[in-house]
């Protein structure tokens, strides 16, 4: 899929390393799993957002759907100090989607790699689906179309695919990430953490994620209002030519009325279950 990049973490600090900076537990998840997670400013907010498999306490991989992998690596060499690890973008191994169940995955459980292919299970309440870690060498042509399908399916199911212009902009709570168990409160210190935490406990969250149905592409950034006035933003969204989503930030107590995105008028649908890991 065009855009979606794979981050391998190796040696005998990967794990202790992840731990101090992504914001799930990556103590707490067994070798063979994989977890929902991301990487937070000390002011808590989502600089990129990832599946992170634990294949083993020295190799970790995360599949980065959005977020320019590369900026993304170099960024995090600045923390990585006297650690035994290296980070790299994968540039032999490819990430694809497929539109059906997996073979192997189940839930949080990797499907291994005895043929050189890891599958993880992104099936939930809408259809099944499979993401697919692949040799370059035996990878399809990228599909545009399946791409876009794919960016819808995670939207209905609230993951948000976060353009660059939209990276540092939302807490994880904001995001709603905590239906997709995408953070940790409870785990000790990483970026952000401190944010996190606090609006947890002292239930601060106000706002939240919202879904969208269109009559034409949105743009995230777009202004979201109701009857009398500004509600918030779009954080993501996603288009095939026929269907329109978007994901917005939006107070999580708000008048019932109408909405529109960019002047017009948007239908809000339910978020789909399914997702969490």
């Amino acid at each position: 899929m065009p855009g979606q990049r794979l981050i391998a973490l190796e040696g005998r600090d990967a794990a202790a390393f992840a731990q101090a900076q992504f914001m799930n537990d990556v103590k707490g998840l067994a070798d063979g799993h994989w977890q929902w997670s991301g990487w937070l400013t000390p002011k808590g907010r989502a600089i990129a957002l990832f599946a992170l498999l634990r294949l083993s306490d020295q190799r970790i991989w995360l599949a980065v759907p959005d977020a320019d992998a590369g900026a993304l690596v170099e960024a995090l060499k600045r923390f990585v100090f006297r650690s035994k690890l290296a980070l790299a973008v994968r540039e032999d191994l490819v990430i694809e989607g497929r539109f059906g169940a997996p073979e192997r995955a189940s839930g949080a459980a990797i499907g291994g790699e005895a043929d050189g292919i890891v599958e993880l299970d992104f099936s939930g309440a809408g259809e099944a689906r499979t993401l697919l870690i692949v040799p370059a060498a035996q990878a399809a042509a990228a599909d545009e179309t399946l791409a876009a399908r794919w960016a819808l399916a995670d939207l209905r199911h609230g993951l948000p695919r976060l353009a660059a212009a939209q990276a540092e902009q939302w807490t994880p709570q904001q995001l709603s990430l905590d239906r997709l168990r995408g953070y940790s409160v409870k785990k000790g210190c990483y970026p952000g953490q401190e944010i996190v935490a606090r609006t947890h406990f002292l239930g601060k969250a106000k706002r939240g994620l919202a879904l969208f149905a269109a009559a034409a592409p949105v743009a995230a950034g777009a202004e979201v209002r109701g009857e009398s006035a500004a509600l918030g933003t779009v954080a993501a969204s996603a288009s095939d030519g026929a269907t329109h989503l978007a994901l917005a930030v939006l107070p999580l107590e708000r008048a019932a009325g109408g909405t529109w995105i960019d002047g017009a008028a948007v239908e809000e649908i339910a978020l789909l279950d399914g997702l969490a890991r």
